[in-house]
């Protein structure tokens, strides 16, 4: 869906300096809307809203909430220079100026850049015209481009420490329609994000109305990817939110997240110092947030940690190792320490905190923590037996047995830990992770009587749980292809000859990427190429996925029955999806209605793709079967083509045009 620019401009024809009339219906239908259109913006003046009621309403909820404002000063119109002014106290960015004939030497405006467009008798000039519309469109991408960069307002730059308001915030309640909309587009983003299903996140996402809701939807996204563990692809959606909100708190401590575990993968391009400036620059906008401080000590104690622990190294090697490295280890306490004095209730920084400081007392011996390990058992004890969440209990009671470990006894140990796991909900990620924290203690050989009462707990809840099954597949293969031709088709595209020969090039393609059990096909289930892959991978017991455009019934009229022997596709697609027990995902129901102007098809492409790529882009592999041709309208194979080679470059392209 298209970003949204709000025009404030004079109505219908107005006089100017000269008393000439101009005519401003035509500036806006012929140069304004066409270069904001052209830029990707959906333009809309106040007087195009057909609704009865306060018309200034409106125009307040547009000067919040749009993306760009472009105010026309050719004539001194108070209505104009109000609704200026309007945008420029509830928005810091997005404002371009426009002018015809004349310049505006108005002071308060007189140092930002306006653009100039000529007129001729009251209209735009026809000479002009073309290049006119050029300069808008241009200015409006470079004003989009830069959302986080210099602010406009002059407002905001003689204020710099004024906030903007949060939209969200300023909701106005006579405005029923359009806050219904955005209350179902979240209430449809907030029940993908529980699912976990980015792909259908990352097309709401596109389709959101303002900038401010695009943010939020990839934040969404960001964060399903990172639980997910796609750290990569969900590197990206937050930076794109980041983009349009450079200090959102939630999207910095999930970036910072990414980046350090894609450090530790080993990742190209990615290192543990990256992460780190990651987090300077966050904690110099945030300087006090306890979790920006705790992610930041975390950093630090990887860096300690994957400077000793070595596989298969003696026990006293990597204590002397560790030892050595004890300028990592106090970088460590020290940020674990200040996110803890930020904010004593934390006691997952101050746990960490003591730990580490006990750690390089055992390892190093200078006593130089002696003070803070007297009091701070006592201080995060009390914090942990302070926490009311009934989500975080777990926690609170892993971080008391954790203590008891460290300054507790075996039996205290035992049985602290028989409290923790008790609160797990045979949580077997939760469980492994506090596993893995002991067996770290155990490489060093720290306080071992207590260290293995501990793990030995946590081995004997896990042998009683299985791992959950990873629903992670090898490879994602997507596909999209030409239906079989409708008899009497002028421009044969993929005969009904051409079945077999395509059928095993389809099946040559799955078997050069040994396609199996592991993996997860995606596609629709037109009458021709997708059901002929569907079948050739339900052959190979590869698990499929059909997302359908439209309801089935609708589908089966629009997709199968149209093509050459329309009535023996229903019926094979019918037998596929019992025999595999596939159920589709329906788009309208998945995503809410279709916005206006977006081709179904199209959006279904997106709706695979993203599905497709939040698996992890890497396990992407598309087969695609098509003449190379344009397709008879968007959302084709065409679309698809061009889409996956953008983001991907993993295409397995059958030509339909020289199959035998």
């Amino acid at each position: 869906m298209k970003l949204h620019a709000f025009v404030a401009m004079p109505f219908g024809r107005k006089p100017g300096a000269d008393g000439q009339l101009i005519d401003f219906d035509r500036i806006y239908g012929e140069y304004v809307r066409p270069a904001l259109e052209a830029a990707g913006l959906e333009a809309f003046r106040a007087d195009e809203e057909q609704r009865p009621g306060d018309i200034r309403v409106d125009m307040f909820q547009e000067l919040l909430l749009a993306d760009l404002v472009v105010a026309d000063l050719t004539l001194d119109n108070p209505n104009v220079w109000y609704e200026l002014g309007v945008r420029h106290a509830l928005r810091a960015r997005g404002v371009i100026l426009v002018c015809g004939g004349r310049v505006s030497t108005a002071f308060d405006v007189y140092t930002e850049r306006k653009l100039r467009y000529r007129l001729d008798a009251g209209v735009p000039h026809p000479d002009t015209l073309e290049a006119d519309r050029q300069a808008l469109t241009t200015m409006a991408r470079e004003a989009m481009k830069s959302w986080a960069g210099r602010k406009i307002s002059p407002v905001y730059q003689l204020l710099p420490n004024l906030k903007e308001p949060d939209w969200k915030s300023l909701r106005i309640g006579a405005i029923e329609e359009f806050w219904e909309k955005q209350d179902a587009w979240l209430n449809r983003i907030e029940l993908a994000g529980k699912a976990r299903r980015a792909g259908d996140i990352l097309v709401l996402a596109d389709e959101a109305p303002v900038a401010a809701l695009r943010a939020e939807a990839w934040l969404c996204a960001g964060r399903a990817l990172r639980k997910a563990e796609h750290f990569d692809f969900a590197l990206e959606q937050l930076e794109r939110a980041l983009e349009i909100d450079p200090a959102n708190l939630v999207g910095l401590r999930e970036k910072g997240i990414c980046l350090q575990r894609l450090a530790l993968a080993g990742a190209p391009g990615h290192s543990l110092e990256r992460a780190r400036q990651h987090y300077r620059k966050a904690l110099e906008q945030h300087p006090r947030d306890v979790e920006l401080l705790s992610q930041s000590g975390r950093v630090d104690k990887d860096a300690w940690v994957g400077s000793w622990r070595q596989a298969g190294a003696a026990q006293q090697n990597m204590r002397h190792e560790a030892a050595y490295e004890d300028a990592l280890l106090r970088a460590a306490v020290e940020r674990y320490w200040q996110a803890y004095r930020s904010d004593p209730k934390h006691y997952y920084s101050g746990i960490n905190a003591l730990a580490l400081m006990l750690l390089h007392e055992n390892l190093v011996g200078d006593g130089r923590y002696r003070r803070e390990i007297g009091f701070m058992p006592g201080a995060v004890r009390f914090a942990a037996e302070c926490e009311q969440n009934e989500e975080g209990l777990f926690w609170a009671k892993a971080t008391l047995a954790d203590l008891e470990v460290l300054v507790g006894t075996p039996a205290s140990v035992a049985s602290a830990y028989k409290e923790c796991i008790a609160r797990s909900k045979d949580d077997w990620f939760a469980l492994n992770a506090c596993l893995a924290q002991l067996k770290l203690l155990q490489h060093l050989g720290y306080r071992p009587e207590c260290v293995e009462v501990g793990i030995a707990a946590f081995e004997r809840a896990l042998a009683k749980l299985s791992r959950p099954h990873d629903p992670q597949p090898d490879r994602v293969f997507l596909f999209s292809g030409h239906m079989i031709d409708a008899p009497g088709r002028l421009s044969p595209r993929f005969p009904q000859d051409k079945e077999g020969a395509a059928a095993r090039e389809i099946a040559a393609a799955l078997d050069r990427h040994h396609a199996g059990p592991g993996d997860l096909a995606l596609a629709q289930a037109a009458a021709g190429g997708d059901l002929l892959f569907l079948e050739t991978c339900r052959q190979r017991g590869v698990r499929c996925q059909i997302l359908l455009p439209f309801d089935e019934p609708q589908f089966i009229q629009r997709s199968m029955l149209p093509s050459a022997d329309g009535a023996a596709w229903k019926q094979r697609y019918l037998a596929l999806k019992a025999g595999a027990a596939i159920v589709p995902r329906i788009m309208p129901v998945e995503l809410g209605p279709l916005p206006e102007g977006v081709d179904p098809f199209e959006r279904c492409n997106l709706w695979l793709l993203y599905s497709a790529l939040a698996f992890g882009v890497d396990k992407v592999r598309f087969i695609c079967l098509w003449n190379g041709g344009g397709g008879d309208g968007p959302g084709g194979a065409a679309h698809m083509y061009e889409e996956v080679k953008r983001r991907t470059g993993q295409v397995d392209w059958i030509d339909t045009r020289t199959l035998g």
